[in-house]
């Protein structure tokens, strides 16, 4: 909500300063989201007239102008050379005379204005336009005055630009300051000054005969509660509307459309009622205000065609549907310059029948905004009585003659009684009040009470529709009062820390290890497109979103890789030569076992997830070390270093999402946690990744494992030193490292074998000696260690054949050379 301060205080003028008055709105919880002057600072801009402009004798696009400013002009005319395209004689507009200051321009200096030479003719001012007063974008020529714009006048003074523009972020339930009266009341029940209310203007004299009724039948109560009306005929719709109500409409963020439709804005933003004007003589017959039909369509004024339906108003004529009720009319009886007859429309529309109506069709008006969080209905006769004033004195004439006002009131919300108790105020609150306080911020407010022994019985106003519990009164009590009366109250509840167990880290803890591991953060939306998750994850029926904030985005995510391979589509758009990103945040999934609680919901699986995707060189490019791209291992490593030093194993898996053959499930103590792999080549070609350059390569974990750590155990240094050998071992392609690393820990050593760490692997050509086909030589590092006694070589040797033995029987392992 945007307006100027003048137009506040013509209502409600307290004594505070504009700073001041910021801060009460805001406190008061009308937010002062932006406090802006109407105009920049300049002056020696003064209102001059042109009294001749004649071309310049040497320049085509130059005139040279004589021009009087009053009391700024005594010696006579002044001459000054323009070119401005609609410098004429006749015309009023601002000067800027010798020692004017113009607005900065981007280096923060202001311009000073002396005497000069524009192609050999003298000049001795400048003559301005809106642009270059930096009051309008428009660069159309000089800014043209009211004719009757006092000659010699500051500028400043005559346009009123020492003003300030404030811009409130209203919540919701704040329907009613949705209108420069509705912040006047406000303020006038905060400061106690005045509350101006101009009164309804005079009703014009009415014209009864049938051609100035239009009939109206209202068919659905519950769609709309009162629709009044009336009939203006002989109007000249070609008027100009005049500059006071073009600035205040412009400094309300609204431009200037034409007179009929500045009015109908003007009382909006002045009283918060939204109005429509019909053109009367393209209304077929009278006018029905129902719910739309299957089938139908409109072509509204901002030129869109919509699709109609039963849970959408409407107001129709006979032939075909003519408005989208209190969001826009329709572009068929729009007013235009050769309408002559109008009909003025004010109505309450039911919040609940306007609620999300016009976000349905992927826009928001005014009017729309303002009945979703209800409009006092009871003001809909006295606006189109402030409308018709109005009109008369823009657009109307002598000839100009008005129907009688036609009012429907059919079911207006009901007003409960809400109580007020003084006690539990005072306890809510957190300070004393008494029960002679709450009244008095009651009547200030406007609103009706009856009292009894310790308790206020409150009826809300028309215009109030945030109120019905008792906390809303107890809200307005200490809102009048002041917030800053507040006692500065210690709390009385100690705060105790939740300490976190010893054998658990935090999420945060977990975030600094990835990003340790040269992963940068991304922060995506929970919200996807319904192709990722049947591609990237295999979920066919995703969680589907009611009200999706853009089409593609439809569904809830059951997996992060979609996003992150998303946020490498967006660098790589972007040309970045090395992509290392991770997120940690929910997945949805549907489980019907999950319960309702505080939460979660029921049926629905939301648990942490933790993903990493790495594409490019393993490290920056340097000169100690050769350029190589990112693989499976390089991932896997970073994981195991994540769960370290508990030992996870990987075992092959498939994963819609990842290389077939280059997949592992990742399994902690024989649960399955996770997945890492190579992004599947499909998807590398479904989702433009380039070729040549490498794999991405993901991993996918559960945040529950990763946060869960062995607690430290005391272990004393071994009195004995370790003892290492080296074997190769023979064995089939099919056998997995795990497998054989598995067999030669478990082997009857007496605890003697500590460790077993492959550190080459080696594949004969076919035919070599000493291998069969399909075989191949693992190299195996041994770690020995006895705590009681030195390990003799020959102890060692019965240790080393133990685990070979063991391995043979496990996985048909045998010596290399043997």
């Amino acid at each position: 909500m945007q307006f100027p301060e003048s137009w506040l205080r013509e209502f409600c003028n307290p004594e505070l300063n504009t700073a001041e008055l910021a801060h009460l709105l805001t406190m008061a919880g009308m937010e002062v989201e932006e406090l802006k002057p109407v105009a920049p600072p300049f002056h020696g801009i003064v209102v001059a007239e042109i009294l001749e402009a004649v071309q310049h004798p040497n320049a085509d696009r130059l005139r040279v102008c004589k021009v009087d400013a009053g009391p700024h002009s005594p010696d006579g005319p002044l001459q000054i050379v323009c070119g401005a395209p609609n410098a004429r004689a006749g015309i009023r507009i601002p000067l800027a005379t010798v020692g004017a200051e113009l607005p900065p321009g981007e280096d923060g200096k202001p311009f000073k204005i002396g005497t000069g030479k524009l192609r050999g003719v003298e000049s001795f001012g400048m003559l301005c336009s809106a642009r270059e007063l930096q009051l309008a974008e428009d660069n159309g020529g000089l800014l043209e005055l009211a004719l009757d714009a006092p000659l010699g006048q500051d500028i400043r003074e005559h346009l009123k630009l020492d003003d300030t523009l404030f811009t409130l972020k209203l919540t919701p339930n704040l329907g009613h300051g949705l209108s420069v009266y509705g912040i006047a009341r406000e303020v006038s029940a905060l400061t106690g000054a005045p509350l101006r209310t101009p009164a309804v203007p005079a009703a014009p004299a009415v014209v009864s005969s049938a051609d100035h009724l239009l009939p109206v039948k209202v068919e659905a109560a519950d769609l709309c509660g009162r629709f009044s009306g009336r009939v203006v005929r002989g109007i000249h719709p070609q008027a100009k509307t005049p500059a006071w109500m073009v600035d205040r409409l412009a400094r309300c963020g609204q431009r200037s459309v034409s007179a009929l439709v500045d009015i109908s804005n003007y009382v909006m933003f002045e009283y918060g009622q939204p109005t429509h004007i019909f053109d009367l003589d393209k209304i077929h017959g009278g006018l029905t205000v129902r719910w739309g039909r299957e089938g139908e369509s409109l072509k509204l004024l901002n030129g869109n065609t919509i699709a109609l339906d039963a849970k959408v108003g409407v107001i129709a004529d006979e032939q075909s549907v003519e408005s989208l009720a209190g969001i826009m009319g329709g572009d068929a009886t729009a007013v235009g310059d050769e309408t002559r007859n109008v009909y003025v429309e004010a109505a309450f529309w039911w919040p609940e029948a306007m609620a999300g109506r016009a976000r349905r069709f992927n826009f928001s008006t005014d009017a729309s905004h303002r009945f979703e969080r209800g409009v006092d209905p009871a003001q809909t006769v006295a606006r189109i009585e402030h409308i018709t004033d109005l009109i008369q004195s823009i657009c109307g004439d002598a000839q100009t003659t008005c129907g009688p006002i036609t009012d429907q009131s059919l079911q207006l919300p009901e007003r409960r009684a809400v109580a007020l108790r003084v006690e539990r105020a005072a306890k809510v609150i957190g300070m004393p009040v008494t029960q002679a306080q709450c009244a008095t911020v009651l009547a200030r407010l406007g609103l009706e009470f009856t009292e009894g022994e310790g308790v206020l019985s409150v009826t809300p106003p028309s215009w109030r529709f945030d109120i019905a519990i008792e906390e809303d009164l107890i809200e307005e009590v200490i809102r009048v009062i002041g917030f800053d009366q507040l006692p500065l109250t210690p709390p009385v509840a100690p705060v105790t820390a939740r300490v976190r167990p010893e054998a658990q880290r935090s999420s945060h803890a977990l975030r600094r290890a990835v990003a340790a591991l040269d992963y940068q953060e991304t922060i995506n939306f929970s919200f996807v497109e319904e192709r990722w998750e049947l591609e990237l994850a295999g979920n066919a029926a995703p969680i589907r979103l009611l009200n999706p904030i853009a089409a593609p985005l439809a569904v809830m995510r059951s997996s992060l890789v979609g996003s992150l391979v998303q946020v490498l589509r967006h660098n790589l758009a972007r040309r970045a030569p090395r992509v290392r990103v991770f997120e940690l945040g929910r997945v949805f999934k549907r489980d019907a076992s999950v319960a309702a609680s505080e939460q979660t919901v029921a049926g629905i699986d939301q648990p942490l997830r933790l993903a990493g995707l790495a594409w490019g060189p393993v490290s920056p490019l340097q000169w100690g070390d050769k350029e190589r791209a990112v693989d499976f291992f390089d991932v896997k490593a970073d994981v195991e270093v994540l769960l370290a030093p508990r030992q996870a194993s990987f075992v092959a898996a498939e994963h819609p999402a990842m290389h077939p053959g280059r997949c592992a499930q990742v399994l902690l103590d024989g649960q399955v946690i996770g997945v890492v792999g190579e992004l599947h080549p499909r998807w590398r070609q479904g989702y433009e990744l380039p070729a040549g350059q490498g794999a991405p390569v993901l991993f996918e974990l559960d945040v529950a494992a990763l946060l869960a750590r062995d607690v430290p155990v005391f272990a004393p240094v071994a009195r004995q030193q370790a003892v290492t050998r080296d074997i190769a071992l023979v064995v089939g392609e099919a056998v997995s490292h795990d497998a054989l690393i598995q067999s030669l820990l478990t082997a009857p050593t007496g605890g003697v074998l500590r460790s077993a760490k492959l550190f080459d692997v080696y594949r004969p050509q076919a035919g070599a000696a000493g291998f069969a086909p399909g075989e191949r030589s693992l190299a195996i590092r041994l770690e020995l260690l006895d705590d009681e006694a030195p390990l003799t070589d020959a102890r060692s040797d019965e240790v080393v054949k133990a685990a070979i033995d063991a391995a043979q029987q496990a996985v048909g392992a045998h010596l290399r050379g043997a």
